[in-house]
């Protein structure tokens, strides 16, 4: 299977450029090309791609404000004449920042992260039937056991992925995304802001649940459906 690719540059040379890299690749299949990230932003909307390189600097919109907007966001390469929009790059989750003028050994090593990144995406699809997550933070892919995982707190569009670890592991991806990763019958939702893991619960009472490590609000919505469950694990 191919890894569809859409490349977005004001700057047709370096559109150029970035074409004739892509089609060195037996992996990648170049859908189209766009100098007009408007219209490169209205092709996304309303098409599914995998993986998107795409200029930061553009006198419309930019990449970074255009990545920010889709509802919908496939793997991310920037492409920058400047050093200093990598931090934001970074806060875009993006696989890779590429500075120009891009020679091909650079480009190489962004798309074998694609390509890494695309066949562990594959790897977890049958959630129920692996026992890891993997996610994409800070650059790198991050292996979780799903077992570890106490609980998943919201972050807007992050999600961090608490899992007894010094620090936890902070991704792009909203919480009910991360819950349809997850084997349904041992992750619950308790609240707009948490996912627990049930076999890490100690108590619930009074509408707060006690983890190995935390206590969490149980919210309304959610109450009757997790008191449900957890009665259903008392009569087996």
């Amino acid at each position: 299977m191919k890894i569809k690719c859409v490349a977005i540059d004001d700057e047709p040379l370096a559109l150029q450029l970035l074409s004739g890299y892509i089609s060195q690749f037996a992996e990648l299949q170049l859908v189209q090309t766009f100098e007009d990230a408007i219209a490169g932003a209205e092709f996304l909307r309303n098409n599914k791609i995998d993986l998107l390189f795409i200029d930061i600097n553009m006198p419309d919109i930019s990449g970074i404000e255009l990545v920010k907007a889709l509802d919908t966001k496939p793997m991310v390469i920037f492409t920058t004449a400047y050093k200093k929009f990598a931090f934001e790059g970074f806060e875009q989750e993006a696989l890779d920042y590429l500075l120009k003028p891009i020679d091909m050994k650079r480009f190489t090593k962004g798309v074998e992260k694609a390509i890494d990144h695309y066949q562990y995406k594959l790897s977890t699809k049958d959630k129920l039937q692996n026992e890891s997550l993997y996610v994409y933070s800070e650059y790198k892919i991050v292996k979780i056991n799903i077992p570890e995982i106490e609980y998943i707190e919201s972050m807007e569009d992050y999600v961090k992925i608490h899992v007894g670890q010094p620090k936890p592991v902070i991704t792009l991806m909203p919480l009910k995304k991360a819950l349809e990763k997850l084997p349904q019958d041992v992750f619950k939702r308790i609240h707009r802001s948490y996912v627990i893991n049930i076999n890490k619960i100690r108590s619930v009472q009074n509408r707060r649940v006690q983890l190995n490590t935390i206590e969490l609000p149980i919210s309304d919505t959610y109450i009757d459906n997790l008191r449900d469950h957890l009665k259903g694990k008392l009569k087996g």
